[in-house]
C-alpha cells in the first residue's frame, strides 16, 4: 500500500481474463460524440478526448454505444463505428492512444433494437425481441431465426474488428432494454417459441449471441457484459434470473458489468443515469448478491461519484473493479489527485446530467463544471497569455469565479469583486435543496477554495460603480454581476406576504406554514421540494402546463424532481395565470377560462432572473473591453455560466 494515500483496495492491481489492469478503477463506456456524425469515423477530436480519458489515471477506458450496423442498431449519432474493415485503422488509432498511458481500451457494442434512431432507420423497421401491443407493425419487425443470426453475425464482424485494432476488451451492451437485453425481460419478451416465454428460452438468444462472439474471438478480446442488474419496472427479470443468466453465460464471458434501469419508462430512465436526486451507489446492494454468486469479475457502476466511495465498495467485497464515468468528466485528474493522497481537491460532479444533454445527436460531450471537457484537441493546455493585463471581475458567482480561476492561470493580474461578504452568488441557492449537499454544496465550497487559491486578489464586499472601474483603470472589465429578480406586472406584485426565492432558500426571511410558489420552473420547483421537506404546506402555480414544466432538464432528472414533489404531496396548479396578488388570496384563471384562488401564508416569486440592464449599459461605457459573462448576459444556469465564463477568460 503506498503511504501516500489512504486508498490501498483502489489502487490494487487486478486481472480480469488476460487484461492485467494497474488499479481497480475503470471509465464506464461513454458516448462522446467525437466520432464523424454520420459515419462514426475516428477523428482527431476523438482521440484527444479518448486520450484524455486514460491520462486520468484508471485503468481502463471504455468508448460506449458502439452499434454493430449504422442502419437498424445505432442510437446515437456520431458514435463510433465498428461495422466495416476500414474503420479498423481509426479504431487502432484510439487503442494506441489509449495504451500509451498504461491503460486498456474497451469498446461497447449495442444494438439498440426499439430504440434505434428513426432517422438512422430510412424507413427500415426496427428489431424487437417480440412485438408487443402497444408497436406498429409497420415500424418494427418481431424478428426470426434468419433477424437473429443476422445481428450474431453483425456481433461477430464488429468484435474481429475490435481486436485487429487491438483492442483489450469488447463489452457486449445487453442492459436498460436494448435489442439483445429485451430478450432476458418478460416485460419485453412474451414470445411463443424457443426464445420466449420460460426463464430457459429468453436467454437463449443472449448465450447465442456471447458463444458466438467467444468463437469468433478466442482469446484475443476480453468479453464483457452489462446488464441491468435491476430494471425496476414492474415484470422485468428478477435478481435470481439475473444472477442465473450470468453463472451460464460465465462459460463465455470474463466479466460482468451491473448497471440497472429501463429505458422504456421515464420514471425508470433515471436508473441508468442516475441524478442527485438519486441515492448514491445505488446498484452495488444488489450487485454485491451478484458478485458473491459468481465465479467471474464483477464491475459495479451508478451514481458513485467519489474514489472513497469506490474504496468502500472493494473493501467490502461488493465488487472487483469499480466504474465512473461523470466524476471523471467532472475533473479529469480525480484519478491522480487521490492516488497522491489529495482526493479533497478534486472538483465535484453536480449529477446534472448536462453531460448527456448534446451527445446524442452528435454533439460533442461538455460538463457543467468542467468547461475544458469534450474539447481536449483546443484546451488541452492552458497556457500563459503573451500580455499580462490587469483585470477586473464584477462579481463572485460562479461565472465570476471561473474567470478568476482562468484568467489568473494565464497570468494576468485578477482583481474579483463581490458586494456580498462572502463568493458564491446565486449558486448558493441554486445549492439549497436537500439533495445537494454532496454535489452543488461541495462544488461551492470547491469553487471557493479554487478561487481564494488561484493567485486572483479578492475584495468582499465592495459594489463596483462606474466611478472604481475608472479609478482602477483596468485593462478589461469582465461584468459577471449576474440578474436580478424579475417582477411581472401583476397587480399586488408588491404585497407584504411576498419573499422572494432567494430569501427563502437560504433562510433569509422566514416563511409560514403554507407557502405559495409563484413561478414553477426548475428553481421554483427546487424551492418548493425543499420547503416540503422542511415541513411546510406547499403549492406550485405555473402558467405553462405540466406536460411542458421542467423540460429544460434531462428526462432522467426531470422524473426524479417529480417524484419528489409527489414524495411531499406538493399541489401544483398547472395552465395558470396570476391575475392578482392579495393578502388573502392569490387569484389566477385558468386557459379555459376557469376562475380560481389559493391562499397561503407565504408568497415565493420565482420568476426567474434577467440581466440588470441598467448596470451593465454604465459599465460597458466605462472602458473599451468589457464582457459580459453569466447571467449578466443571459439567465441560465451554471453550465452556461461556467461555460460562458470561460470562453471568455481563456482567450485573455
Amino acid at each position: 500500500m503506498p503511504r501516500f494515500n489512504d486508498f490501498p483496495q483502489v489502487f490494487q492491481p487486478y486481472a480480469i481474463g488476460s487484461m492485467e489492469l494497474k488499479n481497480r478503477l475503470v471509465f464506464s463506456p461513454v458516448v462522446s460524440g467525437h466520432a464523424t456524425i454520420r459515419e462514426g469515423e475516428v477523428t482527431d477530436n476523438l482521440v484527444d478526448f479518448i486520450g484524455a480519458c486514460a491520462r486520468t489515471g484508471v485503468s481502463r477506458v471504455g468508448v460506449g454505444a458502439t452499434p454493430v450496423d449504422f442502419g437498424r442498431a445505432r442510437d446515437f449519432f456520431g458514435c463510433l463505428s465498428a461495422t466495416r474493415d476500414t474503420d479498423v485503422a481509426g479504431i487502432r488509432r484510439l487503442s494506441e492512444e489509449v495504451h500509451r498511458y498504461d491503460a486498456r481500451f474497451s469498446v461497447e457494442l449495442l444494438h439498440a433494437g426499439r430504440i434505434a434512431q428513426p432517422e438512422a432507420l430510412a424507413g427500415r423497421k426496427a428489431y424487437v425481441p417480440w412485438l408487443a401491443p402497444d408497436m406498429d407493425p409497420e415500424h418494427f419487425l418481431q424478428v426470426g431465426e434468419e433477424e437473429m443470426g443476422e445481428v450474431i453475425q453483425l456481433f461477430c464482424n464488429a468484435a474481429r474488428r475490435l481486436a485487429e485494432a487491438d483492442c483489450d476488451e469488447v463489452l457486449i451492451h445487453g442492459a436498460h432494454g436494448n435489442f439483445v437485453s429485451g430478450f432476458l425481460s418478460p416485460a419485453t419478451n412474451q414470445r411463443e417459441d424457443a426464445y420466449g416465454g420460460s426463464f430457459e428460452n429468453r436467454i437463449r438468444f443472449p448465450l447465442r449471441l456471447l458463444e458466438a462472439v467467444r468463437d469468433e474471438v478466442g482469446s484475443a478480446l476480453n468479453i464483457e457484459y452489462r446488464i441491468s442488474q435491476n430494471e425496476y419496472a414492474e415484470n422485468t427479470i428478477t435478481l435470481d434470473e439475473v444472477i442465473g443468466f450470468l453463472q451460464q453465460a460465465s462459460a463465455f464471458i470474463d466479466s460482468a458489468h451491473l448497471s440497472g434501469g429501463w429505458i422504456f419508462d421515464a420514471n425508470w430512465i433515471r436508473k441508468m443515469m442516475p441524478s442527485y436526486v438519486e441515492p448514491r451507489c445505488l446498484n452495488v446492494e444488489r450487485g454485491a448478491l451478484i458478485h458473491k454468486a459468481l465465479d467471474i469479475p464483477t464491475v459495479i457502476v451508478g451514481n458513485i461519484t467519489t474514489v472513497e466511495e469506490a474504496e468502500a465498495i472493494l473493501a467490502n467485497d461488493q465488487a472487483s473493479l469499480v466504474a465512473m464515468a461523470r466524476a471523471h468528466l467532472a475533473d479529469m485528474e480525480a484519478v491522480t489527485k487521490a492516488y497522491r493522497g489529495q482526493p479533497e481537491t478534486v472538483r465535484p460532479c453536480l449529477r446534472c446530467i448536462e453531460c448527456a444533454a448534446r451527445p446524442a445527436m452528435g454533439g460533442g460531450v461538455r460538463c457543467a463544471v468542467n468547461p475544458a471537457l469534450g474539447r481536449e484537441t483546443r484546451y488541452a493546455h492552458i497556457g500563459r497569455a503573451e500580455v499580462k493585463k490587469k483585470i477586473m471581475i464584477v462579481g463572485g458567482g460562479p461565472a465570476g469565479m471561473q474567470a478568476a480561476q482562468i484568467a489568473a492561470r494565464r497570468g494576468h493580474e485578477v482583481t474579483l469583486y463581490e458586494k456580498d461578504d462572502e463568493l458564491g452568488g446565486r449558486l448558493r441557492e441554486a445549492s439549497a435543496l436537500y439533495k445537494k449537499e454532496d454535489t452543488h454544496r461541495k462544488y461551492l465550497d470547491w469553487s471557493r477554495r479554487a478561487t481564494r487559491e488561484s493567485g486572483a486578489t479578492i475584495r468582499l464586499g465592495v459594489e463596483v460603480t462606474p466611478e472604481l472601474v475608472l479609478a482602477e483603470q483596468p485593462d478589461v472589465v469582465i461584468n459577471a454581476a449576474g440578474g436580478i429578480h424579475h417582477l411581472p406586472p401583476i397587480a399586488g406584485i408588491d404585497c407584504g406576504k411576498i419573499v422572494s426565492i432567494t430569501d427563502a432558500e437560504l433562510g433569509r426571511v422566514p416563511v409560514g406554514r403554507s407557502v405559495l410558489v409563484m413561478g414553477g420552473g426548475i428553481s421554483g420547483l427546487e424551492c418548493a421540494i425543499q420547503l416540503a421537506y422542511e415541513g411546510h404546506e406547499v403549492t406550485i402555480i405555473d402558467m405553462l402546463p405540466t406536460d411542458k414544466l421542467w423540460r429544460e432538464v434531462m428526462n432522467e432528472l426531470r422524473s426524479g424532481l417529480i417524484e419528489l414533489k409527489e414524495q411531499f404531496g406538493i399541489e401544483l396548479i398547472d395552465d395558470a395565470t396570476i391575475i392578482r396578488i392579495g393578502e388573502d388570496a392569490v387569484e389566477y384563471r385558468l386557459s379555459d377560462g376557469t376562475a380560481g384562488s389559493v391562499q397561503a401564508d407565504s408568497y415565493v416569486a420565482s420568476f426567474g432572473i434577467v440581466p440588470q440592464r441598467e448596470f451593465n449599459l454604465a459599465i460597458k461605457d466605462t472602458l473599451p473591453e468589457v464582457k459580459l459573462v453569466g447571467d449578466a448576459r443571459e439567465p441560465h444556469n451554471i453550465f452556461w455560466a461556467n461555460m460562458d465564463a470561460f470562453n471568455v477568460a481563456v482567450e485573455l
